[in-house]
């Protein structure tokens, strides 16, 4: 079975939205490059794809962007060839390298999750907190950054159930960062 973890970057106050001040720089890009190449596919909502997609898809010249570094253009090449599953019941032709979900959210997530293979990752906001009411989420990863927003979607907001978690790995980071895996401890 593989594990389904859910990883994104927050700010001290719980925000998670990309426009948070949350700045990437070369050690926090290759910490998210390493995480998706230890898994077999993406899940993400619409919203959460279509933001990927306009930042990280190569673009139809083939040339990245002048604007990405090294480790923009390593995390790039990572997403873009990875296989993502969108959940979405209006966008119907995904063609980033991904393949439609609708219909039944846990069972097609359980069928995903059935088949072997290293894992899947989930990143937004809506879809992770979906898929951790329904009890989906094997593991949360999430990389705090040392800024308070004050505003913006904050983490796992509307969960109903509490979720009581371990920490199972940290990695510490030079901007004063800090990512923390965590597994529920009922399983």
């Amino acid at each position: 079975m593989r594990p389904l973890r859910y990883s994104i970057n927050v700010t001290l106050d719980g925000c998670c939205h990309h426009e948070a001040g949350l700045p990437p720089d070369e050690e926090s890009m290759d910490f998210w490059t390493a995480q998706m190449a230890g898994v077999d596919a993406l899940l993400l909502g619409r919203v959460t794809y279509e933001m990927m997609e306009a930042a990280w898809r190569r673009p139809p010249e083939g040339e990245w962007p002048a604007w990405m570094d090294d480790a923009d253009v390593r995390f790039a090449e990572a997403i873009d060839s990875a296989r993502k599953y969108v959940v979405s019941s209006t966008l119907r032709h995904p063609d980033w390298n991904a393949e439609p979900i609708s219909g039944n959210l846990e069972a097609t997530v359980r069928a995903l999750k059935a088949e072997p293979g290293a894992g899947l990752w989930v990143g937004g906001v809506t879809l992770p907190t979906a898929l951790a009411e329904l009890g989906l989420i094997d593991e949360y990863e999430f990389l705090v950054h040392p800024v308070v927003a004050g505003r913006g979607p904050t983490l796992l907001a509307g969960v109903r159930r509490q979720l009581d978690l371990e920490a199972v790995h940290r990695t510490e980071f030079r901007s004063g960062a800090v990512a923390t895996r965590y597994r529920p401890r009922s399983r």
